[in-house]
């Protein structure tokens, strides 16, 4: 079912402002250490990295499903240098091959089904450059992420304020459901979100059997190494396989 989150034009307008500049944007933005790198971002939402490859002078492809999204995108400062791609990651096809492939911002437990979860990591090798790197991030089920889940917050526009809120509904089946609120001066907006919460050993299985090999895992945007019991996040850095 399409997401309000993503796909209501007016929340796609105020996504930056509460979803801006981070660590782990930093982190991403590091990879690309070749000039002009070939930089493939699936799940790109806004474009926040993508905008931000280009103005380093490589050579963009966004990938997003959501038109909302797209359309934010394209009015970045480097928007018309990035090549935009309306498609599920799932379905993406190019002739082209990439030194970098990334999935940001928790995209990757967005894919709730092990089908979509192996047709993306294909996606991705297939993608790949020889010496290539494909990058992605989940969150670590170990955490109590139900009692860390909710938040409010305020976010100020040029004219007004809005209050923004995430709500847990559930966990089951490595699925979480929850609720986000958006208050409006003249409206109140709700959207219904369900993510997928993978063991790291799932995941690997998975990126095994994509044609992918595993280079690194790490548990923070630092650089330190991945602790099942402690680190929050799962980053994987992967390779082909062949």
């Amino acid at each position: 079912m399409p997401d309000n989150h993503y796909e209501n034009p007016r929340l796609a307008q105020v996504y930056d402002l509460d979803s801006g500049w981070s660590v782990d944007r930093d982190f991403y933005l590091s990879l690309a250490k070749l000039p002009n790198s070939d930089v493939l971002d699936l799940g790109c939402g806004t474009g926040l990295l993508c905008n931000a490859y280009a103005e380093h002078g490589h050579s963009v492809v966004g990938v997003e499903p959501s038109a909302a999204m797209l359309e934010v995108a394209r009015s970045k400062p480097f928007g018309k240098e990035i090549e935009w791609v309306q498609s599920i990651a799932q379905e993406f096809d190019s002739a082209k091959r990439f030194d970098l492939i990334i999935m940001t911002g928790h995209a990757f437990q967005v894919l709730l089904e092990d089908s979509d979860v192996l047709a993306t990591l294909s996606v991705m090798r297939k993608h790949l450059k020889t010496d290539g790197i494909a990058v992605f991030e989940s969150r670590n089920p170990r955490i109590d992420w139900e009692n860390r889940w909710a938040y409010e917050m305020k976010i100020d526009l040029p004219a007004s304020s809005i209050t923004e809120s995430r709500r847990f509904l559930a966990m089951k089946n490595e699925r979480m459901t929850f609720e986000l609120k958006y208050v409006f001066p003249d409206e109140t907006l709700t959207s219904q979100s369900e993510l997928r919460f993978m063991k790291c050993s799932k995941i690997k299985e998975l990126i095994d059997a994509a044609g992918l090999r595993e280079t690194d895992l790490f548990g923070d945007w630092d650089g330190t190494p991945f602790d099942d019991g402690n680190s929050e996040e799962m980053i994987f850095v992967n390779a082909r396989a062949d």
